[in-house]
């Protein structure tokens, strides 16, 4: 599974790295909602949270689907203009600016995109044009809760208004602690879109895509840019451009603009110091690995301290071919280390790619 994006024909001087403001705000209050996804950020989003003033604590909660299940495109406007080949505003002043050039057709779709998204590759006449969409989308949002559901309805029924509310929300987040975090992020992400620019002129698109994150890479031949996620999608820049948007507070996420109509962008984070996150076929051979109780077994033996083949197959009344298969599973599977000690292959359970995998794991096999 992944998402694509066809560069067929792009030049590399399509191809634009720059840091987006109101980006950068849906991912802060992505964080300030879902903190267990961020626990670097616990400190920063329990500071905000305490001081946030109760009235616009209720006011994102009402709108908290925009940035807590998905992120909605609402927060890439620039995507969106005609010629797809817009660039995010320098500030966000300008990028509200940009926001009111989308049509209201286009605001509702991404606002609703949770209700939407069996049509966001694809033309759609979307939920303001079609009634069958419409009822979809308030079914949808109805299953999320009250809250939901009277605010996509309002959506539905008054786009100009919703939008104006959303701009203040957005101007009041600024004023209550963005504009603080964005005045500390902002060189961070400066140079990082410097960096990557420059890399982009040096050595090209391939290895400019590859820096942004370990699931993202570029088959030059095909012309196709592969994003390593859990879902299938695809998208494609045809004569406009491709954006690449950095973010200090998204980690770990790396999100994929790939709207039907919009100019493809990828939101990665920069902090290149993060350990190299494994693919989703690694990540589902250890789950598939660590499925069978006799591999969780040597698990347990392989965490305390080396062991040969033979010791393993004594200690469990198995085979030496036996446990050589569930060793070959777990060893492509990239969760024990094998070294020789003399006439002896010596296995050990990787603790710090298990430990990636969770501390319950950890403290089950460890009990």
């Amino acid at each position: 599974m992944s998402v694509t994006i066809d560069v067929k024909g792009l030049p590399a001087e399509r191809i634009s790295v720059v840091p987006s403001p109101l980006t950068e705000l849906g991912m802060a209050l992505h964080a300030l909602s879902e903190p267990g996804h961020h626990p670097d950020l616990q400190g920063w989003a329990t500071a905000v949270s305490g001081r946030l003033d109760p009235c616009l604590a209720d006011r994102l909660c009402e709108a908290d689907f925009l940035w807590r299940t998905t992120f909605s495109d609402v927060f890439a406007p620039f995507a969106g203009l005609p010629g797809r080949r817009g660039l995010p505003g320098g500030t966000l002043a300008e990028e509200l600016d940009l926001l009111d050039k989308l049509t209201d057709e286009q605001f509702v779709d991404a606002a609703l995109e949770f209700t939407c998204h069996s049509q966001y590759s694809r033309q759609s006449p979307g939920p303001l044009g079609d009634p069958e969409l419409r009822r979809r989308a308030l079914d949808l949002a109805a299953a999320r809760g009250a809250v939901q559901e009277r605010f996509a309805r309002r959506l539905l029924e008054d786009p100009p208004a919703v939008r104006a509310w959303f701009r203040q929300l957005v101007l009041d987040c600024d004023e209550a602690f963005f504009a603080d975090t964005w005045a500390r992020l902002q060189p961070q992400l400066a140079a990082d879109a410097r960096h990557k620019t420059e890399l982009l002129r040096r050595k090209g698109p391939a290895e400019a895509l590859s820096s942004l994150s370990g699931a993202v890479s570029l088959d030059e031949e095909a012309g196709i840019v592969t994003i390593d996620k859990l879902l299938v999608g695809r998208g494609t820049t045809g004569d406009g451009g491709l954006v690449l948007v950095p973010t200090s507070l998204g980690w770990p996420h790396v999100m994929v603009l790939h709207r039907y109509g919009w100019q493809p962008v990828i939101t990665y984070p920069a902090k290149a110091t993060r350990p190299k996150a494994p693919t989703v076929e690694q990540l589902t051979l250890r789950m598939e690995a660590l499925a069978h109780p006799a591999r969780l077994r040597l698990c347990r033996h392989l965490a305390r301290s080396p062991h040969s083949t033979s010791e393993l197959a004594d200690a469990h009344g198995m085979s030496a071919p036996e446990i050589s298969r569930h060793l070959a599973v777990l060893k492509k599977a990239g969760l024990i280390t094998s070294c020789r000690q003399g006439r002896y292959v010596q296995h050990q359970l990787d603790l710090a790619a298990v430990s990636r995998l969770g501390s319950d794991f950890i403290e089950g096999v460890l009990r």
